[in-house]
């Protein structure tokens, strides 16, 4: 879509160029921005120019750059990702459940689609279940740090203030060496995702299930060890902000959410038994 109201670009190449004028808004991908009329933007300040790494390995885990395009995450973690890395196979069913073609995968970005916001946001997802970290550059020259799950604070909506800049995601080790699983669901067969649990279960045994798409926020349930089927029903049917659209009713969010949070405890319990024979 053509952008008829802006009147400017400039490629950010220092922390300094990341000072908004009014009007101005920050693009990586673009691909959210370039799908609808956006009033009041004048000027588009390109991240890219920042050149910053797509995907770094160290001793505290790994870092996805906020300009890592969801297509070069999913090609790192297929072809170059540790093997031991286990909680990486979420990547891929959760950019799956994002209902994009290949062609979005190489343009969108993992931060952009933090940072828009969606409650179906598949990245949000994928890093919250992991206990990812978002690195925030503020305006003063200073950094903040704050899980990503508690960085979407709403459906749209974001903790980040004016100026703040998202540099990028920290998913530490602890969370990598993890069994994992996701279930969705939608109303049409090629529709958006009204549902998506996505869950984790550590070495130590205990576990981390996330509700997301269904409610307006993620929704993150942590547990001692994998809670048992009604423990589990009445963690996920409490949460208070399941909300109705055209993709569904709250009521039914609810219900479905609960349906697929006790078929991954399930698969987790099979997984568990043919462990011990």
């Amino acid at each position: 879509m053509d952008i008829t109201s802006v009147t400017s670009y400039r490629v950010a190449r220092s922390r300094a160029d990341l000072a908004l004028r009014d009007g101005e808004v920050v693009i990586a991908g673009g691909t959210w921005l370039m799908s609808e009329p956006q009033p009041g933007t004048t000027g588009f300040v390109d991240l890219t120019g920042l050149d910053w790494p797509d995907l770094e390995v160290s001793e505290e885990g790994l870092r996805i750059g906020a300009t890592c395009t969801i297509a070069r995450l999913l090609a790192w973690v297929e072809h170059e990702a540790p093997p031991a890395w286990t909680s990486l196979a979420l990547a891929r069913p959760a950019a799956d459940a994002l209902l994009a073609s290949f062609k979005i995968w190489n343009t969108a970005t993992v931060g952009g689609n933090v940072c828009q916001a969606f409650a179906a946001g598949a990245m949000i997802a994928l890093l919250s279940t992991l206990d990812a970290t978002a690195l925030v550059w503020t305006p003063d020259g200073g950094e903040r740090r704050i899980a990503v799950a508690d960085l979407v604070i709403d459906n749209a909506a974001t903790s980040l203030a004016p100026g703040e800049i998202v540099r990028a995601l920290d998913v530490p080790l602890r969370a990598l060496t993890a069994q994992v699983g996701l279930r969705k669901i939608a109303l049409a067969e090629l529709g958006r995702s009204g549902a998506v649990v996505t869950a984790r279960v550590d070495p130590d045994g205990s576990s981390v299930f996330v509700v997301t798409a269904a409610v307006r926020r993620p929704r993150v349930l942590r547990f001692a060890r994998v809670p048992g089927a009604g423990e589990l029903r009445d963690a996920v049917a409490g949460a208070t902000d399941f909300y109705t659209d055209p993709l569904g009713s709250a009521d039914w969010r609810r219900g479905v959410s609960v349906v697929l949070a006790e078929r991954l405890r399930a698969d987790f319990a099979r997984a568990s038994q043919r462990g011990a024979a």
